[in-house]
């Protein structure tokens, strides 16, 4: 079993936005064992809102990974300036080229986690990602879980913010009219790939729903999202808030917290939505939401298929093409679900 505790430790993980969300149990239950521990997270600087309030760790160090340092040259630099700092543990947790040849110049007394193959002879202690069996947050803990600590418990996914952050979605929700009384469902209806987006017009028409049923309906998402959304609201009865590419990450889970329900497709956001703890119709295909999926029992995951293909990335899978595009999931479905949360959750039918 390793020490952590009265240690200096460094967790390097370069990864995307859902990603960076899915190991905040992790930070939970490693800081619950590394008692007297000063840690420290790498993370990639566009995504560090995610953690910049998370109180399991003590100091963040952002990588411009598309930017600025997005050469070996930044990242040798970078890492040996972390390696002035004599770590006692690093633990890696994504087997990238990028982030395993941060964590193998950042030259810690003990390196240990997961890494590219290349890497993994400079390592004290390799532990395997456990892609088949576990869902993706449960398969970093797990990682802990091979290197001796047995007690898991944590309290989900974290995304903490901050008051300038709520500050500045009240103030927007403000500017589009929205009063204390108004009930907001938000959609987001983007996705990096375009195989996981359910049909532009069948959110406006989902939308419409809601909004006659006397809902509020904001469309979320980023810069490149812009094009589906307007897609999508041209098509709409109603008219709805358009939120998509007005805030920063922080600021998008602080507007997302202010709603009572969220649908959306397998994406980034629909894991900031399962951080502030709002209800969510999740719509899945082709990754398999058992998983990938909301990492919460607030959910109501749709999938456009009963069968995953054990061992395949979705990559793979989508190369190939033999699976049910998420299209055959009917609005009917995706209402029905919504109806369901808004009536468990808060009594309203």
């Amino acid at each position: 079993m390793i020490n952590l505790r009265n240690k200096k430790i460094i967790v390097t993980f370069l990864m995307h936005l859902g990603d960076l969300i899915l190991i905040t149990p992790f930070l939970q239950v490693l800081r619950r064992h590394a008692q007297g521990s000063d840690i420290t997270l790498v993370v990639d600087e566009k995504v560090a809102d995610v953690v910049r309030y998370n109180p399991n760790i003590d100091h963040l160090v952002t990588v411009d990974k598309k930017g600025k340092d997005n050469s070996v040259r930044a990242l040798w630099r970078i890492g040996r300036h972390l390696h002035q700092h004599h770590y006692d543990i690093l633990i890696n947790l994504h087997p990238n080229e990028r982030t395993s040849f941060l964590a193998a110049v950042i030259h810690a007394k003990q390196f240990v986690g997961m890494s590219h193959f290349l890497v993994r002879p400079l390592m004290d202690r390799y532990t395997r990602l456990d892609r088949i069996h576990l869902h993706a947050a449960d398969m970093y803990i797990n990682v802990l879980a091979q290197l001796g600590i047995d007690d898991y418990r944590s309290d989900g996914l974290q995304f903490f913010t901050c008051k300038a952050w709520d500050d500045t979605a009240t103030e927007f929700y403000r500017s589009q009219g929205v009063h204390n009384s108004d009930a907001l469902i938000g959609f987001n209806i983007g996705s990096a790939v375009p195989q996981k987006r359910w049909p532009a017009k069948r959110f406006a028409a989902v939308a419409d729903y809601f909004a006659h049923r006397g809902f509020k309906c904001v469309f979320f998402g980023g810069p490149m999202d812009e094009d589906m959304v307007k897609e999508a609201t041209s098509q709409m009865e109603s008219d709805p808030i358009i939120a998509t590419g007005k805030f920063t990450i922080g600021e998008l889970a602080s507007a997302i917290r202010c709603c009572s329900l969220f649908i959306t497709n397998d994406s980034g956001p629909m894991h900031v939505a399962v951080s502030q703890g709002i209800p969510l119709v999740a719509l899945y295909g082709p990754s398999n939401p058992q998983l990938y999926g909301p990492y919460t029992d607030r959910a109501i995951v749709l999938e456009s298929t009963n069968h995953y293909e054990v061992g395949k990335s979705m990559k793979q899978i989508i190369r190939e093409g033999n699976y049910k595009g998420i299209s055959v999931i009917p609005m009917s479905q995706v209402i029905a679900a919504g109806e369901e949360l808004l009536s468990r959750y808060y009594g309203k039918r």
